[in-house]
């Protein structure tokens, strides 16, 4: 290498020219396109680590071109060096990490937690393998073909996942593809070919290149809508789905939104034969850390209070004030005791049942997608013991719901609030001793139903919704978990100044919810959140995120409001369509999943809310933010044509207008406006006289326009009465100049033609 430092000239004019090397550049740009599958943040790190190991490789290369032995046995060593780091780096991954670097590679990374080390081991096994097949289809062997496959490859990494790679990233993967095809095919001098015009032909290729990537900027992008059920159905994996779904069960008792930031899959998971769009619940997460920016499952998240075959009651939204009625017309000692005669006299009126049939059409966990105010679960397809979690879910015992598997729920509607009956009696259980009511009168249920050899289902509802109401304000339980902000001041602040003075959780939660709405909140799914970032930065400073940022910025400011809050995550079913049943209604697709808070709201019951902005609105305006740049930059683009062809074209139609305008005109009139057109149009100043006009368009292109300046000096300095046929005369001297001095540009620019041709 330092005989060909020297031979170079110097230190600098060597590193300049291999830094240069369009294989160096175009490896380090692949490798960026892979790892930014992997970890977007460190998308710029690891092509400045790609160009520091292909620029030792290429020099390993180079040696290994002039000593075939030696060089090859060099290669060897570093292969082997690369892959005893791979292993390294897979180790180290390992060492608490629940699934092994195959599986781990095997799975959409939306599905598993972050691993440093197994990246790197991808980042090492694709580094050898690009610089290696890079060099050698461009230096050694030249192969259009196989380095097209190569080309190919990160878009196969994204395309497996269903993920968008990065405009700026393709287009520069193309451009530099082309690059070096036509470096390497035409401008690459040899023993047999020598390059005469490579100045000539380099232009050709950089036109060439900065047209391609200004089309591929501009020009807008069609929605296809791709039909992935052939590439999705080729390998019948049905039996490695259940294990990948089995073993990755490790990673549901955390979240921290990595699923939300990129697009996973239009493959459906669930088809609602309903009328109405849906949420499904299918986790819930109590307990979060500031530190990891995470929530967590408690055991009260997982622990099951009741296990059997359907129908099983889900302790229901909208029921506890009815129960209460109940228990104080049962007990009227109860009723005195809290005062809850006022209360009583409201007419609450029972939400709408209704019933809605789910389909699970892939592998999915362990929990049944659970219908908003669900009531009951009243038969399913899947054949074995299920278990009620104290948050609502329905869990199987038996590993993950498989495909086919079906779920009939009856479920009421989310207009409790909207009556005026129901929102006053409310209000009136909103009060400090809640917990102890609802305590009281849960054990009055409980013995009316014991005591009782017909119970109606009614008083069966009744009795779990005050049951699970309790739960949620048992201080020295679950209750004060569901209070944990982690006594974050300046969110316990930001929740004061919002709901202060505000006398009852429903009011209060809403104000929280459009909160979001209004103070320049973002929905971002490309936005990377920085190493420690967590709520409160989300809250105060960034603004930007995904559903699970604003879900959990809702949860802490109602719990620092007093308000028992849990994280849950679930599907979004708001796209209509017709299954393979014949059934019209709702899918969920891995596209729509959706992180959301859940409120205890006092007289109520559980009730989930919507601060993001909203998902539909803001997801359809990601989609489309390329092509609307794509379509501005296309109206900017011809815009920019437009005014080019007004440029060109100026001089021909002003000069058709000119002329027009003349004919309307008195000859008095059109002899003095010859004379200034003639002026302007030969860049002549208002300092000249006529005469001296006439003869600079004399010298400069021939013409002879002495009778319109004769007839311009007799109308402007003898006030003269001209004749239309004067009239005609300037008129014509005027088109003789016009004439010459277009002859004169198209003279001017073959000679300059010629004159290029003659020096090249």
């Amino acid at each position: 290498m330092l005989e060909k430092i020297k031979k170079e000239g110097s230190l600098g004019s060597f590193l300049l020219k291999t830094l240069s090397d369009p294989v160096l550049l175009y490896t380090a740009l692949v490798m960026m396109s892979i790892m930014y599958h992997y970890r977007s943040q460190l998308t710029v790190v690891y092509g400045l680590l790609s160009l520091v190991i292909t620029w030792l490789g290429i020099r390993l290369f180079d040696f290994m071109q002039k000593h075939k032995l030696i060089g090859s046995v060099l290669y060897l060593a570093a292969s082997s060096f690369f892959i005893f780091l791979t292993g390294q780096c897979i180790e180290l991954g390992q060492d608490g990490y629940p699934i092994s670097w195959g599986l781990w590679f095997l799975t959409p990374q939306d599905s598993v937690r972050y691993n440093a080390w197994y990246t790197m081991a991808v980042f090492l096994l694709f580094q050898i393998f690009m610089m290696s097949v890079i060099y050698y289809f461009t230096r050694v062997r030249y192969r259009i073909f196989m380095n097209f496959l190569i080309f190919i490859i990160p878009f196969a990494i994204y395309g497996k996942e269903y993920e968008k790679m990065p405009t700026l990233l393709i287009i520069l993967m193309a451009v530099g593809y082309v690059l070096l095809m036509v470096r390497f095919r035409q401008l690459g001098s040899t023993e047999k070919v020598s390059v005469v015009s490579r100045k000539e032909t380099w232009q050709s290729v950089a036109a060439y290149a900065v047209v391609f990537a200004v089309a591929a900027t501009l020009i807008p992008k069609p929605q296809v809508e791709a039909n992935r059920d052939m590439l999705e159905t080729l390998i019948n994996a049905d039996a490695l789905t259940d294990r990948l779904v089995e073993m990755l069960n490790v990673f549901r008792d955390t979240t921290g939104g990595d699923q939300f930031r990129q697009t996973t899959s239009n493959t459906p998971v669930y088809f609602a034969d309903s009328k109405e769009p849906l949420r499904l619940k299918t986790s819930t997460f109590t307990t979060y850390d500031f530190k990891t920016d995470q929530w967590s499952a408690c055991g009260n998240d997982s622990y099951a209070v009741r296990s059997g075959e359907t129908p099983i009651l889900i302790p229901s939204a909208g029921y506890t004030a009815q129960a209460i009625q109940k228990a104080a017309e049962l007990d009227p000692d109860f009723k005195e005791k809290f005062g809850l005669e006022e209360f009583c006299s409201y007419n609450i009126k029972e939400p709408r049942i209704r019933t809605v049939t789910i389909y699970c059409v892939s592998q999915q966990g362990s929990f049944a997608p659970v219908p908003q105010f669900a009531k009951e679960l009243k038969s399913t397809g899947y054949d074995h013991d299920l278990s009620l979690i104290l948050t609502g879910l329905i869990r199987n015992n038996d590993g993950a719901f498989g495909r086919d598997d079906s779920f009939v729920f009856r479920y009421s509607g989310d207009n409790f609030f909207l009556l005026e009956d129901n929102m006053e009696a409310a209000k009136l259980l909103m009060r400090d001793d809640y917990g102890q009511i609802v305590s009281e009168a849960y054990d009055i249920m409980n013995s009316a139903n014991n005591n009782s050899w017909n119970v109606d289902d009614d008083m069966r509802y009744y009795e779990e919704a005050l049951g699970a109401s309790y739960i949620a304000h048992n201080m020295d339980g679950y209750g004060s978990l569901l209070l944990d902000y982690g006594d974050n001041k300046k969110i316990a602040e930001l929740a004061e100044e919002l709901t202060g003075g505000i006398d009852n959780d429903y009011d209060k939660a809403k104000v929280l919810e459009y909160y979001f709405y209004k103070n320049g909140y973002t929905y971002d799914t490309e936005y990377r959140k920085s190493s420690g970032e967590n709520a409160e930065d989300f809250i105060f400073d960034t603004k930007t995120g995904v559903c699970y940022e604003y879900a959990t910025a809702m949860v802490l400011l109602a719990r620092a409001a007093g308000i028992p809050a849990r994280y849950c995550e679930g599907y979004n079913m708001q796209t209509q369509t017709q299954n393979d049943r014949g059934f019209s209604g709702y899918v969920a697709t891995a596209n729509d999943a959706h992180g959301f808070p859940e409120l205890y709201i006092r007289g109520y019951g559980w009730m989930s809310f919507e601060p993001t902005m909203t998902d539909l609105i803001s997801e359809s305006s990601s989609r489309s933010a390329t092509n609307s740049l794509a379509r501005a930059g296309l109206l900017i683009l011809l815009m920019s044509l437009a005014v080019l062809a007004a440029i060109l074209l100026y001089p021909a139609i002003s000069h058709k207008l000119f002329l027009r305008s003349c004919k309307k005109r008195s000859p008095e009139e059109t002899a003095r406006r010859v004379m200034k057109r003639i002026c302007k149009i030969y860049s002549i100043r208002g300092t000249k006289t006529s005469q001296e006009a006439a003869r600079l368009v004399r010298n400069s292109a021939n013409a002879d326009i002495s009778a319109a300046a004769e007839l311009f000096d007799r109308v402007v300095y003898g006030e003269a009465k001209l004749t239309e046929a004067e009239k005609q005369r300037a008129v014509g001297d005027y088109i003789a100049a016009y004439e010459a001095l277009k002859e004169k540009k198209k003279q001017r620019r073959k000679n300059k033609r010629g004159s290029s041709a003659r020096s090249g």
